[in-house]
């Protein structure tokens, strides 16, 4: 899994600048981690967009006394919408895997028609996953972050 970036924070800045900062750095993680993140046979990505949706989320909740309302709450929508979407097809990531490890134990043809179902659930859940990773829907949710944290700077 991916590092997450060290914020770096001026203690004479205000609360404010101090959440566009954070805010600005969750975001381009995100952004970081969203190649490859339909690709079924390498799931770190996925993974490490999940985790990076989630420390985003994190910062929006917290900081969110310094945001305008209405631009923060539609914000945080999509920012909810991506992390569950990811949420969904990372759970079936981490059941496959673990009846991967299973089947090696217990031995591999009780368990195949169980991982079979669930690699059809990650299809379907890709599926549903590939309209909120798409190049024209990340830019937007690029521009709407930004324009969330230059809305404190000024």
């Amino acid at each position: 899994m991916a590092r997450a970036r060290e914020v770096e924070l001026d203690c004479e800045a205000s609360f404010a600048l101090a959440a566009a900062r954070v805010v600005e750095v969750r975001a381009a993680e995100v952004f970081e981690h969203s190649a490859g993140v339909l690709d079924l046979d390498d799931v770190e990505p996925v993974h490490d967009m999940r985790v990076a949706t989630r420390r985003l989320r994190a910062a929006l909740e917290i900081f969110e006394p310094c945001f305008p309302r209405k631009r923060h709450r539609k914000t945080l929508r999509r920012v909810k919408a991506l992390a569950d979407a990811l949420g969904e097809r990372r759970d079936l990531d981490v059941e496959i895997e673990l009846l991967g490890s299973l089947a090696g134990e217990v031995g591999g043809e009780p368990l195949a028609a169980l991982v079979e179902d669930l690699r059809a659930r990650q299809r379907q859940a890709n599926d549903d996953l590939a309209p909120f990773v798409t190049a024209k829907r990340l830019k937007k949710l690029r521009r709407r972050l930004a324009k969330l944290a230059k809305a404190v700077k000024q």
